[in-house]
């Protein structure tokens, strides 16, 4: 048996778990003052004389305000010159006032008014004719304002969204440490919980439960649970399956802190592992070592990719998204949302700087038979990449 795996069970391991020892403090309003200034300063850069925030995470980002976008029209205008103004339903206001975070000006609708009425006349105010807009506002409310403001001069505002939320503070990046160091935690402990017979569901279930208990309020923002054949597919197949031995386990899960998010992957065997398996997995750690080792301040994004894949075609896989090899992009940026710019893909020349934070997940899959993912992330500092949390030390030991 593979060491660290089995041997307990989810009730030992959830009654031996203790809530987090060390939270990381809450994003202060001194910091969220200077996102604003750079979204002002960037806005400016972009000839525009505003930037509009939709419900969502980017607005958690500039105002605090936690809210997920809906039919109802919430957001806030931020003028280049100027306090901003945040757009609300007013029997929202008490609800409103509790979340945020700066000092605004509050502008309410009533459910029989147009909303972007109000942004119209904002704008009208500021005396600007271009507004950039939240790259993740819906088609729907950008045509209702265009409507409702014909005149404007209306772009996409992503060189500012990105160019702030791209770039992790020192505050965001205790959150997200936090975040993954937890998930890492219940990852040992629901490995050492299998047995066989269990059903993924079983698995599901004990994730959300521990996270909820080592401090994560909101259990698993999600979780993906596959045995055997199932492994092959990136993101699995339906049903409930069983654990039997020998099968390859994937785990794919997160949690949430404060916003933040983890999403880490372990793939070890239950039992013994066999020649290609224990080939496959060692090509896929000694892949995401190279993608690391490439990830340096000022080289372009797709170079961890490039370096991956580099690791896979010399051991005759791929080439390119080719199966067996890797199907999919290497990493992904994270922070407010579970994948958001810049990417470790070909093609992203996004030069990476200090704060920005990845995955990396350089997954092999081969057809119908199984796939390995080992997912960990990190982030930049002056002087080069650094693990979150330690990568996965072998099949035969996977947690160390």
């Amino acid at each position: 048996m593979t060491t660290g795996i089995g041997g307990s069970s989810t009730t030992q391991e959830l009654a031996a778990i203790r809530p987090w020892a060390n939270p990381a403090p809450p994003i202060g309003n001194e910091e969220r003052q200077a996102r604003l200034d750079k979204a002002r300063r960037l806005t400016a850069e972009t000839g525009a004389g505003a930037l509009l925030i939709g419900a969502g995470a980017s607005l958690r980002y500039f105002a605090g305000i936690s809210w997920s976008a809906s039919e109802r029209l919430v957001a806030m205008l931020l003028p280049v010159n100027g306090r901003p103004i945040v757009i609300a339903p007013a029997f929202e206001l008490g609800t409103l006032e509790a979340e945020l975070n700066i000092e605004a000006d509050l502008r309410l609708w009533e459910e029989d008014e147009n909303p972007f009425a109000l942004v119209a006349d904002a704008m009208r105010e500021t005396g600007q004719s271009t507004l950039a807009i939240d790259p993740a506002m819906s088609f729907l409310f950008v045509e209702r304002l265009r409507r409702a403001a014909p005149s404007l001069d209306i772009v996409e505002g992503s060189p500012i969204v990105d160019g702030c939320r791209m770039y992790k503070s020192p505050a965001e990046i205790a959150l997200l440490q936090q975040a993954k160091s937890m998930t890492l935690e219940v990852h040992r402990r629901a490995a050492r919980a299998l047995a066989p017979g269990i059903r993924a569901s079983e698995v599901t279930r004990f994730f959300d439960e521990a996270h909820r208990a080592i401090g994560a309020p909101g259990g698993n923002s999600f979780c993906i649970v596959q045995f055997g054949r199932s492994t092959a597919f990136p993101h699995g197949l339906p049903g409930d399956a069983a654990l039997r031995e020998g099968d390859i386990v994937l785990i794919d899960v997160g949690c949430v802190i404060q916003g933040y998010h983890s999403d880490i992957t372990r793939t070890y065997v239950f039992g013994e592992a066999n020649a290609e398996q224990r080939r496959i997995w060692n090509l896929e750690k000694e892949a995401q070592a190279a993608a690391f080792d490439a990830a340096q301040p000022g080289r372009p994004c797709e170079e961890a990719d490039a370096a991956a894949r580099w690791v896979l075609e010399k051991a005759g896989l791929g080439p390119d998204y080719r199966l067996p090899g890797l199907p999919h992009r290497t990493g992904h940026g994270i922070g407010l949302s579970i994948h958001e710019p810049a990417y470790l893909v070909r093609g992203d020349r996004t030069p990476l700087a200090t704060g920005m934070c990845f995955s990396n997940e350089p997954m092999i899959v081969v057809p119908d038979q199984f796939g390995v993912r080992l997912e960990d992330h990190f982030y930049m500092t002056d002087n080069g990449p650094a693990w979150f949390t330690e990568p996965s030390h072998s099949i035969d030991n996977p947690f160390g």
